[in-house]
């Protein structure tokens, strides 16, 4: 096989990526079972292994607000989102209350887009409204 040959087939997994249906589709939860299911992963649909599951996702959200805090909006962000991953795993797991878990989740929304959110843009001296009333 040639090089460019082999090269191309290397993009077929990013293809197939692709190609799978998005998650906000209810009707899609069947075909990434079936797809789950098909490779031997299966069990992860269980509910004796989705505790374990959600917890592994949120501590991944959580350590992406925590990484770098001190450069973005400080650890507010980051402690919502530790407040919420708590919220939403009691509420999931242990009380068995939807409200409460949709409400965590919410936080945790919160709690992401005010870590992305940009500063302010920083004006220099020289170029505000009264620096240049004073120079004239």
């Amino acid at each position: 096989m040639s090089r460019t040959w082999k090269e191309s087939l290397m993009t077929i997994p990013g293809i197939g990526a692709s190609l799978l249906p998005k998650l906000a589709c209810p009707l899609c939860w069947p075909a990434y079972a079936g797809l789950l299911t098909s490779v031997g992963l299966g069990f992860l649909i269980s509910a004796k292994y989705l505790m374990a599951v959600t917890a592994a996702f949120l501590l991944l959200s959580v350590t992406a607000l925590a990484f770098r805090a001190y450069r973005r909006h400080g650890y507010a962000p980051f402690a919502l989102g530790l407040f919420a991953a708590v919220g939403v795993l009691v509420g999931k797991f242990s009380w068995e209350s939807n409200p409460a878990t949709y409400v965590a989740l919410g936080l945790l929304v919160i709690a992401s887009v005010w870590n992305a959110w940009p500063h302010g843009i920083a004006v220099p001296d020289c170029c505000t409204e009264k620096s240049i009333n004073e120079g004239e």
